[in-house]
Parts: C-alpha cells; sequence; structure tokens
C-alpha cells in the first residue's frame, strides 16, 4: 500500500491505531507531515510530544522507555 492507499484509509477510519502510527511515523520521517493540512501537523505533533513518534519519525515503543 502506497502513502496516498494509507491517508485514504486514515480519512476513512479504515486503520487501526498501529496503522495510524505507522502512518504518521512515514509522514514524519518523509517531511508530509508538515505540508499537509493543519490536522496532520497537529496530530503529528501529538505524537511526538506524547513520545510514541520521535521527532526524525522513529515510533518509540513502551518497552524502549522504561530501562
Amino acid at each position: 500500500m502506497d502513502i496516498t492507499d494509507k491517508i485514504i484509509a486514515y480519512e476513512c477510519g479504515d486503520i487501526d491505531d498501529t496503522g495510524i502510527l505507522q502512518l504518521f511515523s512515514e509522514l514524519i520521517s518523509n517531511g508530509m507531515a508538515w505540508t499537509l493540512q493543519g490536522s496532520y501537523r497537529r496530530t503529528a505533533s501529538a505524537l511526538i510530544d506524547a513520545g510514541y513518534i520521535s521527532e526524525d519519525g522513529k515510533q518509540i515503543f513502551y518497552q524502549d522507555i522504561v530501562q
């Protein structure tokens, strides 16, 4: 599935939480999160601030935080 298909699935509510994290991880790492409409920028920022995704787009897993 390419990035356009993933965005469409996200917009339609057809992906789960893991899929959303994977999508936003990809959008952050390739820079698209900052060029799409405002809700994508806000969601990307919120996921970074919450510690789910790093600023360079890597997913942060709970076991990586608790050591």
